[in-house]
């Protein structure tokens, strides 16, 4: 027998720990290779850890709701593998006594912590080490803290939390409150003569009866929710519309959709054709594929292009397809329908919804002919994909215009206006526009 150690695996570079979430299997169970052994959680999406051997869990080295960093050991698995020698078995055994040693400090530790109430609210309210951090280093106070609204589980502050409470006027606001009793006359008056009074945005009061159902946010809603309005809040909206003749892409899908899945086994559909049209004109007009950082521009070069699914809950996810401009329309087809079926399923990864750099929506998918989406951050554009409808349209020939039928979209252009000005959001999808409509019907592919 040998023991082999389950440790969190690393998840994207952004990411450094995550919350357990809940056991699927417990001490004495049979696991089996590749078999899902618990759930985590971080900031960016819940997922399964799978097994890498066959073996019998013998031991969890951390409970539900606890927070482990990235390549902590996390449960002990008996293998079937063939015996160690004994001083791999002592070393192992040291190991293990170590972290019991470990585990009695952390309790002692805590308790310790629980005494100050610099580290543990007045509430008993948690604060991982790292907020506690960036608290103490920016002078936030503990009743301070306290006030932040927390997107993590349990309504826990996580660390994109509390840097977007930094960045917004209620941190500003409180450093004031905090100097009034040295300067409160003078900033009064200069306040008075030079600057109008600043309104408070305030949530409207909402009142329930008894015939009211109350529904509590989920985690990941309660994410997009703050994402949604941090993005709001820091870029100038602007949109651009344009309709798109795909009546020759139509005929083309019709007529080759049945060769294709007896060849490649993959459904095609319009969106990987709409997402390579994408990926190729992004390397024609490199500055949409941007970020801001303050005063500075980022200017990526990679294509990762982000693909907004919705999920069965009715939350959003956006799952990324890293360097889509070098992929074919095979693999664009086997990249969105995999993404696709995994968003879907829950079983995408924490790297694969990291490190866009542009995001598509297809809101035709749900039979809106155009949406106005909002840019997700930290990039500066997004595409909202009208659904493909048979209209009358005006058809020009030699032999001059008639009325016929055509299939045609909207495509809807979301960008910042800070770095994005309305000739290039608007030639940009121009561009895709001619890209579709000079589609050959003959095409192999």
């Amino acid at each position: 027998m040998a023991k082999f150690e389950v440790k969190l695996p690393k998840m994207g570079e952004s990411v450094a720990e995550a919350t357990i979430t809940s056991w699927l299997k417990q001490v004495g169970d049979n696991i089996e290779l590749d078999e899902s052994i618990v759930s985590i959680a971080t900031d960016k999406v819940d997922t399964e850890i799978p097994s890498e051997v066959e073996g019998t869990l013998i031991e969890v080295l951390f409970d539900e709701d606890d927070i482990v960093k990235v390549g902590e050991t996390i449960a002990i698995i008996e293998t079937l593998d063939e015996e160690i020698n004994t001083t791999d078995k002592k070393i192992i055994i040291e190991e293990l006594e170590n972290k019991e040693i470990v585990k009695v400090e952390e309790e002692v530790n805590k308790t310790i912590e629980s005494l100050s109430i610099e580290k543990i609210s007045p509430s008993g309210k948690f604060f991982s080490p790292l907020v506690r951090n960036i608290a103490e280093k920016e002078g936030i106070s503990m009743n301070e803290l306290e006030s932040i609204i927390g997107t993590g589980m349990d309504n826990r502050v996580t660390k994109n939390d509390i840097l977007a409470y930094l960045q917004s006027d209620n941190s500003n606001n409180n450093n004031i409150e905090k100097q009034k009793t040295v300067i409160e006359q003078p900033v009064k008056k200069i306040t008075t003569a030079t600057k109008a009074p600043k309104l408070e945005l305030k949530a409207t009061p909402v009142s329930v009866n008894g015939t009211d159902e109350i529904i509590e946010m989920s985690r990941m809603g309660k994410l997009v929710a703050n994402h949604m309005v941090q993005s709001v809040q820091t870029s100038a909206h602007v949109q651009s519309f344009i309709e798109v003749d795909v009546t020759n892409i139509a005929k083309w899908r019709e007529k080759i959709k049945d060769k294709y899945y007896a060849r490649e086994g993959e459904k095609i559909t319009y969106t990987p054709i709409f997402m390579q049209a994408v990926a190729k004109v992004i390397k024609d007009f490199p500055m949409i594929n941007i970020s801001i950082d303050g005063d500075k521009i980022i200017k990526r070069k990679a294509i990762n292009l982000g693909m907004a699914a919705s999920l069965s809950d009715g939350n959003l996810i956006v799952p990324v397809i890293k360097n889509a401009d070098q992929l074919n329309l095979v693999g664009m087809t086997k990249a969105v329908n995999d993404l696709a079926n995994r968003a879907r399923n829950g079983q995408l990864k924490p790297d694969e919804i990291q490190d866009g750099t542009y995001t598509v929506t297809n809101v035709g998918s749900f039979g809106s002919v155009f949406g106005t989406p909002i840019i997700n951050q930290p990039q500066v554009a997004i595409l909202a994909l009208g659904t493909v409808r048979k209209v009358p349209a005006v058809i020009e020939t030699p032999e001059g215009d008639f009325i016929g039928i055509r299939q045609k979209m909207f495509m809807s252009h979301s960008y910042d206006h800070r770095v994005v000005n309305g000739a290039l959001g608007g030639l940009f999808i121009k561009a895709i526009k001619d890209y579709l409509e000079s589609w050959d019907i003959n095409m192999e592919f």
